[in-house]
């Protein structure tokens, strides 16, 4: 090689390594800039859980004070409003949702043993003290949503001496929702004080992406597909899905459906333009739009649209809604952003 010829490529290395660094800063730049929406729209979405959590522990607390039916219909409509918050956030399955389980200390499902309903009727058998550290020994099928909505909605168990207020009862729901609340509170604090790690680690742009991947994936199969009998045994049964108890399986699904639109939508939009997909974005933009569509239609029970085929055909519109949906994103953005879909500790949550 001569001496010109060398002197040439150095000077071209030279030049051509700024650029490419800046490149490479302006493109790392930009995906911060994504989690940062992402961090602020999933920090909204938990401090909405906070809030919701606190009014149900409240009000459960206000009730078992002093008890009414009126009292009793507005802990149902708390708790109500206070799971949907949750299923907004559900999808989130890193991070500080990671920590103690706190994802299934929300929401312990899927229940095929009934556990929720044999913790109760040993807690309130057992005649011990209802105290924070109870519940908090008592593993997650005590201490979440499950376990309130089964001493709210239980139809059997509301027909039985323990039911609510009864004395021992009402300590079990207001430990359990106070525990609800709490924990919502701690993991608004906790996503606020991981802000600086989860902007400061690029593999958080694939790992939120992969969690909405799964979110999507548990809401297709597990949640829709399964109660169905598209899955499984291929028997239809409401007993599949979760929150049968309270009729709002079918709204939970909305509320999560409403929750990545909010708060993964926005970014993910973004982040597919600026990689030169502007046309996908827009078609998952109003994939998302086609699935919400069918509510509030569907925020009704789905007993019946199970045992109804001319009903079930609501159902089946919606599966197809949703399968669209996950392909688009889980398929054809996967493919262009370069995200492989992992494993998934929170399958089935």
């Amino acid at each position: 090689m001569t001496r010109l010829t060398l002197t040439f490529l150095l000077a071209s290395s030279v030049a051509v390594t700024p650029l490419m660094a800046a490149t490479a800063n302006n493109a790392d730049g930009a995906t911060v800039e994504y989690r940062k929406q992402w961090h602020s729209d999933i920090l909204t979405g938990y401090q909405n859980l906070a809030t919701q959590g606190q009014t149900l522990a409240s009000q459960a607390a206000s009730y078992c004070q002093t008890p009414s039916p009126e009292g009793f219909e507005q802990s149902k409509q708390a708790w109500l409003e206070a799971f949907l918050a949750w299923q907004q956030v559900r999808f989130v399955d890193f991070g500080p949702v990671e920590h103690r389980n706190r994802a299934w200390q929300f929401q312990f499902w899927p229940d095929p043993k009934n556990l929720v309903a044999r913790k109760a009727s040993y807690l309130l058998k057992e005649g011990a003290p209802i105290t924070p550290e109870k519940i908090s020994e008592s593993g997650v099928a005590v201490q979440g949503f499950p376990m309130a909505e089964y001493l709210l909605y239980d139809q059997a168990f509301n027909g039985s001496d323990s039911a609510l207020p009864a004395d021992h009862t009402c300590k079990l729901l207001v430990e359990v929702t106070r525990h609800i609340a709490d924990n919502g509170q701690s993991l608004a604090n906790d996503w606020k004080g991981f802000q600086a790690n989860y902007l400061g680690s690029d593999q958080y742009t694939d790992t939120t992406i992969r969690s909405a991947m799964a979110g999507l994936e548990i809401l297709e199969e597990r949640r829709l597909a399964t109660p169905m009998g598209l899955r499984g045994n291929g028997k239809r049964s409401v007993y599949s899905a979760d929150a049968w108890r309270s009729e709002t399986s079918l709204a939970a699904m909305g509320a999560s459906v409403q929750g990545l639109k909010q708060s993964f939508l926005p970014a993910f939009s973004e982040l597919l333009a600026e990689r030169k997909q502007p046309d996908l974005a827009e078609q998952i933009a109003q994939q998302f739009d086609e699935v919400l569509a069918n509510f509030p239609e569907l925020e009704r029970p789905m007993a019946p649209l199970l045992a109804d085929d001319s009903a079930y055909k609501l159902l089946q519109s919606l599966y197809i809604d949703i399968t669209q949906l996950t392909s688009l994103v889980n398929d054809r953005a996967a493919v262009e952003l370069g995200v492989v879909r992992g494993f998934n500790s929170s399958d089935g949550d």
